[in-house]
């Protein structure tokens, strides 16, 4: 073959070589250099990058779980009779899966039961007795037929916190169910009025201040009852969740009795005052409404990136 040839022949070569080179580079894109850049300056950048944290879930309200952290409110019977007064036996059973026996005194009780019906009727609060084996009991009369709600208050000795659990029962019969009460400032308890002063708002530590007359005069020799001058029960209607008060601490009586109250959401709640007079212990019940708007949650809290920066 001719020199000039084999020139010619080599060269297309080259050219054709060069050419499959080039249309490889643009299917494959920009590397190296270029691609950092579109990482550092575009769109994608990952200098500095701030992603929102996600916002944590409110807590869940105390009564509403039959189980918390490992411990179970367990009811011997869910069935309770509206005939009479029959024993309410039950157990905390523990993380171990054996009946809680140490526990840690709150309001002078180890362990504060509450029973109500699910339209917040025939409230009681209860102290039962700790007997052999883990096992509670206590002396329960069910006026009407219907479905309740059983809470247990109480801290075990083995655990950081008080927990409030929350169980069903039915006392069997003709179930009648009664509307919420409107909500009211005053009620009366055999000679006795209270009145409420304060309003429930969401999201908020809610003053409330609640006075004790008798045949309209001010009540001003209230016994201690539970450590307090009062003890106070709010329970949301709907689910009956079981919601934080606080009472302000007095060593004088006085015809008022102070709480703060921690309601998380808005609507309707019944309230239960439990006050000792002459030795006897009783229970006014009101029907309380919220005033304003459930509190806005924050807003998300930007985090760095890899790269960058719960009764008283």
């Amino acid at each position: 073959m001719k020199a000039p040839l084999k020139l010619s022949l080599y060269g297309l070569g080259l050219l054709l070589i060069f050419a499959a080179a080039l249309g490889a580079g643009r299917l494959a894109g920009p590397t190296g250099l270029a691609s950092e850049e579109v990482d550092m300056n575009g769109d994608g950048h990952n200098q500095g990058h701030q992603s929102p944290t996600p916002q944590a879930a409110p807590p869940i309200p105390g009564g509403v779980q039959i189980a918390q952290d490992g411990y179970r409110l367990d009811l011997a019977s869910t069935t309770l009779s509206s005939t009479g007064t029959h024993p309410l036996t039950f157990s905390v059973i523990g993380p171990d899966g054996k009946p809680v026996t140490s526990f840690t005194a709150a309001h002078e009780k180890d362990l504060h039961l509450i029973v109500v019906r699910r339209d917040l009727t025939g409230f009681q609060h209860l102290h039962p007795v700790l007997g052999d084996g883990g096992v509670w009991s206590v002396p329960l009369t069910v006026d009407r037929p219907g479905a309740y709600r059983v809470f247990a208050d109480f801290r075990p000795a083995a655990h950081d916190k008080g927990l409030i659990l929350g169980a069903d029962a039915t006392a069997p019969g003709d179930y009648q169910p009664r509307p919420l009460a409107p909500p009211s400032r005053t009620t009366t308890v055999d000679d006795y009025t209270v009145t409420l002063d304060g309003d429930l708002v969401p999201g908020t530590s809610s003053k409330l201040t609640l006075t004790v007359s008798k045949d309209g005069r001010p009540v001003t020799d209230l016994q201690p009852y539970l450590g307090a001058f009062g003890h106070l029960v709010a329970l949301r209607d709907g689910d009956l969740a079981y919601l934080h008060v606080h009472p302000e601490e007095s060593k004088i009586a006085r015809p008022q009795i102070v709480f703060y109250a921690e309601v998380p959401s808005s609507g309707g709640y019944g309230l239960f005052l439990d006050f000792q007079h002459q030795g006897i212990v009783r229970t006014a019940a009101f029907t309380a409404a919220t005033h304003g708007t459930t509190a806005p949650a924050a807003s998300p809290t930007p985090a760095p990136s890899a790269s960058g920066h719960g009764h008283n």
